[in-house]
């Protein structure tokens, strides 16, 4: 079986396309740093809705439901690094981003932190 990261996996996006892998035969691990950016609940519903039971979720540890859900931050190198080593990955989905144009600016670091430092951190 074929394994795929999704990144952003409590987003819109992210939460259908795991459904759809999950439906072709894909093993799906999901990561998100479920961010207050839009509505939490919205994130965490979804997340129940691929069997994770969010009330086991913390920081950098995995939660197995239909999927692999781990609470993580493309910023955070060394716990990416990590998660790439133990997983062996077959496909990446990166999904994740700071979303929002006005949010940007007000807060262009975030943007910088997320959508191109967290890039970079799953490239390497």
């Amino acid at each position: 079986m074929k394994k795929i990261l999704i990144t952003g996996a409590a987003g819109f996006i992210g939460h259908h396309l795991s459904k759809l892998l999950l439906k072709n035969g894909y093993e799906v691990v999901g990561i998100d740093n479920i961010n207050d950016y839009y509505d939490v609940n919205l994130k965490l519903a979804r997340l129940e809705d691929l069997g994770i039971d969010t009330s086991k979720i913390e920081y950098n540890k995995a939660v197995q439901g239909k999927i692999k859900f781990i609470k993580l931050d493309l910023v955070d190198k060394d716990n990416i690094l990590e998660l790439f080593k133990n997983e062996k990955f077959n496909f990446v989905m990166n999904l994740a981003a700071q979303a929002g144009v006005r949010y940007s600016l007000i807060n262009p670091h975030a943007y910088v932190d997320s959508n191109i430092t967290g890039f970079l951190n799953i490239l390497e």
